[in-house]
């Protein structure tokens, strides 16, 4: 079924996260510049981290019935919103945290027994993972050399996934020892509660890997309490793409950085449209689609994207990217390159 003829479509969006909570704001802040480049039509609600709010959003938007809606397996909320949507006329895009191997045992996989499950879209958490332990690696004195772990909310794939990143990356380094991964369950102040605790107990500890910004920066301030220098006396990594984690960034405080899931929100809306349009993306990245959108970030690609973040509008025009605009685009970016290029309007 093709849509040529019709307007852009419009989308809801449940964010799992908190309204007031830095990395699912921007992530919605990327996905309203793309909406609003393409003339889609884009509600946002925030489930503020509540598993029965997240589900009660989906009934609302059910009952309002856009033509789509992303969702986020936050909380292994996924199946039940297929549930929920079952017999309904919108179409549901899976972002971000897909379905697990076990969920996808009882829902099958996209375009299956859900059929207006139309797709997925999810970012390379395990390489993410995986970056941040060899770049600590990289910055580690010689010899053997101890690690704390921060890892997010346990029942969440994408700190599932970069775990296991971490840990196939010390599969290749034996002379870091792992003393402890903790579920710091993505809170600045839960990790540095646990980091003062941890490094009582492992005061030799010299890097701290962290799946994200805020418990970096949790376990950044335990550690200032015991009067260490982050940067110097102890390596952190880190992931996002707050103001703050990129200031820390280019201070110093924090050596590796990986950054670009921000944007996935953003690419699963083009693909929407362009699939709305008559332009199928499963021809080209499948249903189940990963972006590469993990990169670690040097001083420089900080700077940039510091600068072009803070930019209203955003300095990028998404029109380019859509290929039922633009027909003789092969594939889609998906990744952090259109906001590392240089701006649009000096092309």
């Amino acid at each position: 079924m093709t849509f040529a003829a019709c307007a852009a479509p419009s989308v809801a969006f449940i964010n799992p996260g908190y309204s007031s909570e830095p990395f699912w704001v921007s992530y919605s802040h990327f996905m309203q510049a793309v909406a609003d480049d393409l003339g889609m039509e884009l509600e946002i609600h925030y489930a503020e981290r509540d598993f029965n709010r997240l589900l009660a959003l989906g009934r609302q938007v059910r009952d309002r019935q856009p033509d789509y809606l992303l969702f986020v397996n936050e909380i292994y909320a996924g199946p039940e919103l297929l549930r929920i949507f079952e017999d309904s006329p919108v179409r549901l895009f899976n972002v971000h945290s897909t379905l697990t191997t076990s969920q996808r045992e009882r829902t099958g996989n996209p375009r299956e027994r859900y059929r207006n499950w139309i797709g997925s879209l999810i970012p390379n958490d395990e390489e993410a993972g995986y970056l941040m332990g060899k770049a600590l690696a990289a910055m580690k004195p010689p010899g053997q050399v101890e690690m704390l772990a921060f890892g997010g909310v346990p029942q969440t794939p994408s700190a599932q996934l970069r775990n296991l990143g971490l840990l196939r990356a010390l599969g290749e380094h034996p002379d870091i020892r792992l003393r402890q991964l903790v579920n710091g369950e993505w809170s600045r102040q839960r990790a540095r509660d646990q980091a003062r605790t941890l490094f009582e107990r492992y005061p030799a500890v010299r890097l701290v890997w962290s799946a994200n910004d805020e418990m970096a920066l949790g376990a950044i301030e335990a550690v200032r309490e015991r009067g260490l220098q982050p940067g110097r006396d102890v390596q952190f990594s880190a992931a996002n793409n707050s103001a703050e984690v990129f200031q820390a960034r280019l201070e110093g405080d924090i050596g590796a950085l990986t950054s670009g899931h921000f944007t996935l929100g953003g690419w699963a809306l083009l693909l929407v449209h362009d699939y709305h349009l008559g332009r199928d993306f499963a021809e080209r990245i499948g249903v189940d689609a990963l972006g590469k959108v993990f990169r670690l970030l040097d001083e420089e690609q900080v700077a940039l994207l510091q600068r072009r973040l803070g930019a209203a509008p955003l300095q990028v025009d998404f029109r380019r990217y859509s290929r039922v605009l633009h027909p003789e685009r092969v594939g889609y970016p998906l990744d952090l390159s259109p906001l590392l290029d240089v701006p649009t309007q000096a092309r």
